[in-house]
């Protein structure tokens, strides 16, 4: 294998020139002929579900009173001091007829009005799907040009609502956050890299390869999703960008540091280049294998969220792999010694440094440090079980300051029972709901009276007031189906009243057999803890509730249930895949040591990390933060990323250890191995996290995201400075050499083909290790 990567090293460093243009060409080609990963993009996770989820069941029956390849926007028009004016009503007319030129829409039609007179609702019904991104943004897009150029009367407050214009707004929010999250990480990272390297070029030589495949790699993955039948999340979108310029920027420090280490050596700049390749190449390639094979274990995942996080995490890995194994040596080739103006990396050797009298401590004492940490650790991890799943509340929540938002909060206002964000129990009936009404009494009673549920609206309370029986079958008998009568009201009924009736389109389902009841849940948001632990219970009743009112087919739809089996989706996959992943990592692991010890004690000590960050996570977000619980995908979340990641970190001190130990005792190969490694290892972690935790800045108050964030750059911290510098090295001591068998090293302290050294290297180092061992030892 070092043979493979001396090679590789030196034809990069011959064609160097060549290998930066060809990447400049391909990013060219791939920002020019490919689609966006943003135009890709979906936002609803219910649409991750499997099919026979119940809340997607529930969803079809619902969909049968409304098309779902048609979209409704909602115009809330609303004087918030005063009731509306005749001016307004002109106002009004003159919107309707406007937006009924827009581009795709089937009609529009004035509804409800608010008790007060103070709002009302313009209904606009589109035939561009619901679940088309595109082109519901192009719908809402036209509308809010549309009251952008109408020039309301002073007072007047226009805006979309609704859960298509919100839907809209969260996307242009998710493009924004990916801008910023892209941007603030290249800026932290630089400054970070200015603070390590005391270099004016280090640090953009090793960004530019991160940063160009954050670029690159979004048009690729874009393209492929129709190639490898995969969908893409806006929180795959963002943790794509972080892992490219967190993981990224990693590999970069590994190849850079191992290059001033042999620029300090003596040797010029192609020779430290091309020695760096062979050093850490292998290295560097399966700490990426390790992220590849770990993410890929998602394919086989139930949830489509996940499932849509392994191809492109994948993709983008290993598109980073080729960058930091050519372009980024190229670069340093191209610099030399340059690269590190205005220090001078030579004539001084390498020195053990601050970490490694760090690790001289904990050799001395190791037994102890690892009792220490595993309590320590294991305290933390105590409050793992206390975690409790939540929803995204930002399904269903419009960004602040946006139009929608603007418009749902009138909507909830004015409109209360009109909450475009309802749990809906759906009915099927075999026969029309009209010739056996008193059924809707059965349900509107039993709903209302559930200690489970709140502003109910039913066919006999359609926007909050209440229509006996007895009126609605004659208003059935006079008007007849609620969804095809005009918006203007027929003479002889009050405007109201009709509004009333017309409503009955969204609750009754054109052939009459399918009833809708919309509630609010007493557990509180959609989206909480406790409404989605309500759920089960929520099933239970309406099932019970179909049986005794004679439907055929029931269920519960809306938020809290699809977040109920979004929950249940995710914990079935963590519980698949985590096996599975730890198998393939240990076993690139044994490879890449030639040990099938080491990698038992090193997923161990990941393992211990994991429950840690989340007992962390659990400590912060809902004992300090007083959250009701953890965002669904931050266990898993934490489980990938700190056991793919970690493993990087593994991998790079381990095999230095091993390199070290075929000429050093084991004290003195971890001393020696800390020291030269635990700059790079803590370099590299602070920026993950660091980009991990601009991610959570970046979200512009989206607490989920901030979450997602915050609880990741946690993690990565805790193993990064605690795990990899300190309890790996001591459980190295105390299991000795036979940490490498069955290799020959276990027994001889020699590799089988040793990496070439310099002679003069090994003796100063042997000395500086000893010297400074027996110094402390005195």
């Amino acid at each position: 294998m070092s043979r493979f990567f001396d090679a590789l090293g030196h034809w990069v460093v011959k064609l160097r020139w060549f290998i930066v243009v060809a990447w400049i060409a391909a990013l060219v080609a791939s920002v020019s002929l490919l689609p966006s990963l943003g135009s890709v993009v979906q936002n609803n996770f219910q649409n991750f579900l499997p099919a026979q989820s119940p809340s997607l069941r529930a969803a079809a029956l619902a969909n049968r009173i409304q098309n779902v390849n048609e979209s409704l926007v909602v115009i809330v028009v609303d004087r918030p001091t005063a009731p509306l004016t005749s001016t307004d009503a002109t106002y009004v007319a003159r919107l309707v007829h406007e937006v009924r030129h827009v581009p795709r829409v089937l009609t529009v039609a004035v509804g409800a009005i608010s008790p007060t007179r103070q709002a009302e609702q313009i209904e606009v019904l589109s035939s561009r799907s619901q679940f088309s991104d595109t082109g519901t943004k192009a719908l809402v897009d036209a509308i809010d040009g549309v009251i952008a150029s109408s020039h309301p009367p002073a007072g007047l407050a226009v805006h979309p609502a609704g859960a298509v214009a919100t839907a809209v707004a969260q996307a242009g929010q998710n493009n924004t956050n990916a801008s910023n999250t892209q941007l603030f990480s290249v800026l932290f990272i630089l400054v970070l890299l200015f603070l390590v390297f005391r270099s004016v070029l280090a640090p953009f030589i090793t960004l530019i390869p991160a940063f160009l495949v954050s670029v690159l790699a979004g048009p690729i993955v874009a393209r492929l999703t129709s190639v490898l039948h995969y969908q893409v999340s806006n929180i795959t979108q963002l943790l794509m960008i972080v892992l490219i310029l967190g993981a990224g920027t990693d590999y970069g420090l590994f190849l850079v540091f191992r290059t001033r280490e042999e620029l300090q050596r003596g040797f010029s700049g192609a020779e430290a280049v091309q020695r760096a390749i062979a050093r850490v190449g292998e290295s560097v390639s399966f700490s990426a294998f390790t992220v590849i094979a770990a993410v890929l274990s998602l394919i086989t995942a139930t949830f489509g969220f996940y499932k849509g996080l392994g191809w492109p995490l994948a993709i983008a890995v290993f598109i980073m792999l080729l960058a930091g194994l050519t372009l980024q040596p190229a670069l340093l080739a191209i610099f030399g010694r340059a690269a590190f103006w205005p220090s001078r990396p030579h004539g001084r050797g390498v020195r053990v440094g601050w970490w490694g009298r760090v690790a001289q401590r904990v050799v001395q004492r190791p037994a102890l440090t690892l009792i220490v940490g595993v309590v320590f650790f294991g305290a933390l991890a105590a409050f793992a079980p206390q975690n409790a799943p939540s929803g995204f509340a930002t399904t269903t929540t419009a960004p602040a300051g946006t139009s929608a938002a603007a418009g749902n909060a009138a909507l909830s206002r004015y409109f209360p029972h009109a909450s475009y964000n309802p749990t809906e129990l759906v009915f099927r009936f075999r026969t029309p709901i009209w010739d056996h009404l008193s059924t809707l009494e059965t349900l509107q009673s039993a709903v209302s009276r559930s200690p489970l549920f709140t502003q109910v609206t039913s066919p006999l309370a359609p926007a909050g007031f209440p229509i006996s029986v007895t009126e609605l079958s004659a208003l059935h008998a006079r008007l007849g189906d609620p969804a095809k009568l005009p918006p203007t009201p027929i003479g002889g009924i009050s405007p109201v009243v009709y509004s009333q009736y017309r409503s009955l389109k969204n609750l009754i389902g054109p052939t009459g057999r399918t009833v809708v009841v919309e509630a609010s849940l007493t557990a509180g948001a959609p989206g909480s803890t406790p409404a989605i632990n309500a759920v089960p219970a929520i099933r239970t009743f309406t099932t019970q509730l179909a049986h005794r009112v004679g439907a055929t087919t029931s269920g519960v739809a809306g938020e809290a249930p699809a977040s109920y089996d979004v929950s249940s989706a995710s914990n079935h996959d963590l519980t698949h895949i985590v096996p599975i992943v730890i198998v393939i990592i240990a076993l690139l692991l044994a490879l890449v040591l030639r040990s099938v010890v080491a990698p038992l004690f090193l997923v161990v000590s990941v393992a211990l990390s994991y429950f840690a960050a989340l007992g962390l996570a659990v400590i912060v977000f809902m004992k300090f933060d007083h959250q009701s619980g953890l965002i669904f995908v931050l266990p898993f979340m934490l489980f990938l990323f700190l056991l793919a990641l970690g493993e990087d970190y593994n991998i790079l001190v381990m095999t230095r250890i091993r390199e070290e130990a075929h000429d050093l005792s084991m004290r003195e190969a971890v001393v020696r191995a800390i020291g030269a490694t635990g700059t790079t290892v803590t370099s590299a972690g602070v920026v993950l996290a660091g980009t991990f935790a601009v991610l959570a800045f970046a979200s512009l108050g989206q607490a989920e995201i901030e979450e997602i964030g915050f609880g990741l750059a946690l993690g990565v911290l805790m193993d990064t400075f605690l795990v990899r510098t300190l309890l790996v090295p001591s459980s190295v001591v105390l299991i000795g050499r036979l940490a490498w068998w069955p290799s020959r090293l276990a027994r001889s302290g020699h590799l089988e083909v040793p990496p070439p050294r310099d002679e003069v290297d090994r003796v100063g180092l042997e000395a500086e290790v000893r010297g400074t061992l027996e110094h402390d030892d005195a």
